[in-house]
């Protein structure tokens, strides 16, 4: 795959009607001779540019990284607050409220005893090969940076890796740039690389999606 390929499905959905709002791209990748339940894909690109989408992230720290939390992150949960989240209503509507979930090191057990059930079955617990399990050291700053430029891809829903590469508001080059970086890493992680890819395909959100 190549920049002109890209550039010429980006045009061709460029030519649908416009909506009243900036829609996102979405990029596909189906796969083939590739044995998904044996060989489940999960894990995390960072794009060279940020997704213009707003992210909502939640911070298990103690006094040590509590000042950063309180500045980059939308809320901090200390030990102390723990307690509160034995109510199932409550972990539940944490869970859903936040898209990344950071834990400082030294409270991760403490954090998979209390939060391991509402946190995992969404696939949220704090995820240490995206950086979320953090030394107390650690700049949070930096971090929700790089949370606001990543995507996950998986294949636990079938034959077929998808995510946001951008939306319409951006520039055509880093739409171009972020869809090259995904490809390279999905490339990397297939067992016989290229040759487990089916198609790659584009979409907008109201879009039905084109080949490239």
């Amino acid at each position: 795959m190549d920049k002109e390929q890209i550039q010429k499905a980006l045009n061709e959905l460029k030519q649908l009607p416009k909506k009243k709002f900036s829609q996102s791209y979405d990029l596909i990748i189906n796969l083939k001779n590739f044995e998904v339940k044996k060989n489940p894909l999960d894990f995390f690109v960072t794009l060279h540019y940020p997704l213009s989408r707003p992210i909502k992230i939640a911070g298990f720290v103690d006094q040590q990284l509590e000042e950063q939390s309180d500045k980059h992150f939308d809320v901090t949960i200390s030990e102390a607050d723990f307690p509160k989240y034995k109510d199932a209503k409550e972990a539940k509507k944490l869970a859903k409220g936040y898209d990344y979930f950071v834990a400082q090191a030294t409270l991760m057990p403490k954090v998979a005893a209390a939060f391991g059930k509402s946190l995992g079955i969404r696939g949220k617990m704090p995820n240490p090969k995206i950086g979320c399990v953090v030394p107390p050291s650690a700049n949070l700053e930096q971090l929700k940076k790089k949370l606001a430029s990543s995507v996950r891809l998986s294949t636990k829903k079938g034959m077929n890796l998808q995510c946001m590469v951008g939306k319409e508001s951006q520039p055509e080059s880093e739409i171009i740039d972020n869809i090259l970086t995904v490809y390279n890493a999905v490339v990397k992680h297939l067992p016989n690389e290229i040759q487990n890819i089916k198609n790659i395909t584009l979409k907008l959100t109201m879009s039905k999606p084109v080949n490239i």
